[in-house]
């Protein structure tokens, strides 16, 4: 997990690159949450792309998303009498989780190898990463699927939205999580404006660089951006 420190993009805040062992299994969406299956559950729609000319947008990912609403989707969800009955339970992945999913046990920049162009991922084409060509900017979010998947069969796992996960940041705390299911650090104490939750993988509206499988990005967690949304991880308890 993290990044080697001769990746092209590498922050500190990326390092140092460290072994994790995830010990519990968990599923992970194949897709972001669309605006359909957020306006079904949640009885609203949020998104700053709720029309786009010529698109039918009830298979974009749901944007506008803060890490407050992203949690209250996943225990409405898990609310669900259908969901209770087989003992599904839906949360965001931890940090970690979501990075083994990206890479889907790959260790260069992206999924798809060293560079990454926006005939592979949704993001700014005029700014691809690791020597690729430049591309098509949308400069908005697209349909789930749209772009080849990684290994594991996950799509959009790099641009798109970016993807909150569960846990507090902290720009240093790699050196010293756990190597058994990080759940990543305590809340920091700082004061409200400055505690941030962690986002992952990029979006419509960065670069390529931005959307390495190492890279981390942070805000507050009642924030929503037109390119912040989710993908819910699933655990399912064992019926005696």
């Amino acid at each position: 997990m993290g990044t080697p420190e001769a990746e092209k993009g590498y922050t500190e805040f990326e390092g140092p690159l460290h072994r994790v062992r995830l010990t519990r299994p968990f599923y992970l969406g194949m897709y972001e949450v669309t605006q359909a299956e957020y306006e079904c559950i949640m009885k609203e729609n949020p998104s700053h792309f709720r029309v786009v000319e010529g698109e039918d947008t009830t298979r974009f990912p749901i944007d506008s998303i803060s890490w407050t609403m992203a949690v209250a989707y996943c225990d409405a969800l898990s609310a669900l009498e259908s969901e209770r009955n087989v003992g599904r339970r839906y949360r965001l992945p931890t940090e970690a989780e979501w990075e083994y999913a990206c890479r889907a046990e790959r260790t260069t920049p992206v999924a798809f190898g060293r560079s990454l162009s926006s005939a592979q991922a949704n993001f700014d084409g005029f700014h691809p990463y690791g020597g690729a060509q430049r591309g098509p900017y949308l400069q908005r979010p697209t349909t789930v699927g749209a772009y080849p998947a990684n290994d594991f069969g996950l799509f959009d796992m790099h641009g798109n939205v970016y993807e909150w996960c569960a846990d507090w940041y902290e720009p240093h705390y790699y050196g010293s999580s756990p190597f058994e299911d990080p759940p990543g650090p305590p809340r920091p104490d700082r004061t409200p404006e400055k505690v941030y939750r962690v986002l992952r993988g990029g979006s419509w509206n960065t670069m390529g660089l931005l959307c390495r499988s190492g890279q981390r990005f942070m805000d507050p967690p009642g924030r929503a951006y037109p390119d912040y949304g989710l993908r819910v991880a699933c655990e399912v308890e064992e019926k005696s």
